[in-house]
């Protein structure tokens, strides 16, 4: 039975990481607002020159920004999942306790 600190540390943790998700969301939507309304300044005022990488500077770097953000809060769950390491072990010493033929 779990005793009131891991209830507690539990849920701190898991709202630390609700918070994170949030903070990740509104930075997106920033991202996304921003930069549409600075590519859209940029073509009413160039037109002709709009899709020249200038135009488009700002949403690269910023997005590298926003990638390196969710990778830090989603990172360690968006390849391998949460349960990678340990299912790779077991895999491991199953092949291990099997004969080689």
């Amino acid at each position: 039975m779990e005793n009131q600190y891991q209830k507690d540390a539990r849920y701190y943790a898991a709202q630390k990481r609700v918070k994170s998700a949030v903070g990740f969301y509104v930075h997106l939507t920033a991202y996304l607002v921003i930069n549409t309304f600075i590519c859209i300044q940029i073509y009413l005022i160039t037109k002709d020159d709009f899709w020249h990488w200038e135009s488009f500077a700002t949403a690269l770097f910023w997005g590298i920004g926003i990638l390196a953000h969710g990778t830090s809060v989603f990172g360690s769950n968006l390849l391998f999942g949460k349960d990678w390491e340990e299912r790779k072990i077991k895999e491991l010493m199953e092949k291990e306790k099997k004969p080689n033929l």
